[in-house]
C-alpha cells in the first residue's frame, strides 16, 4: 500500500520476514503461569494475557500473595512457645492470599518475573 508521499507501506513481521526472537519468546509465555514480585514484596500468580512496551502485565485468574504482617508473627511465636516448641528464633507463618482474577501489574513496580515450570508434562503432547 503507498502512502501520500509515495512511499510503500508494509507491516513488521510477514511470513517472510519471521519475528524477532524476544517477540518469539514473549508469545512462547502468552497463558503460561508466572509469578511477579512487587517493590512492596507482594506475589502475583496468574496467566500471562498481555504486557506492552511499558512493561505493565495483564494476568488473569491471579493470586496476590503477601508476607505476613508483624502481629502474625508475633501471634504465631507466642502460639509456639505455648506448646512448648524450642525458641530458635524461627517460627513458620504462611502468606496470606487472595483471589484477585484480571489485573494489571505496572511495570514500574515489578521487581521479578518467573515462569512457572510445567512438572511432569512434555512440551507439545498435550498431557
Amino acid at each position: 500500500m503507498a502512502d501520500p508521499s509515495g512511499s510503500t507501506l508494509t507491516s513488521r513481521s510477514t511470513p517472510a520476514d519471521p519475528a524477532p526472537d524476544h517477540i518469539l519468546f514473549l508469545r512462547s509465555l502468552l497463558n503460561r503461569t508466572l509469578h511477579v514480585t512487587t517493590t512492596d514484596d507482594r506475589l502475583f500468580v496468574g496467566q500471562l494475557k498481555c504486557t506492552d512496551r511499558d512493561r505493565n502485565v495483564i494476568l488473569a485468574l491471579t493470586h496476590e500473595y503477601r508476607q505476613p504482617s508483624a502481629t502474625a508473627i508475633r501471634e504465631a511465636a507466642a502460639l509456639a512457645a505455648a506448646r512448648g516448641e524450642p525458641a530458635q528464633g524461627n517460627v513458620k507463618v504462611d502468606m496470606t492470599k487472595r483471589f484477585l482474577g484480571l489485573v494489571v501489574v505496572p511495570g514500574e513496580h515489578i521487581t521479578k518475573v518467573e515462569v512457572e515450570e510445567r512438572v511432569g508434562v512434555e512440551e507439545g503432547t498435550g498431557s
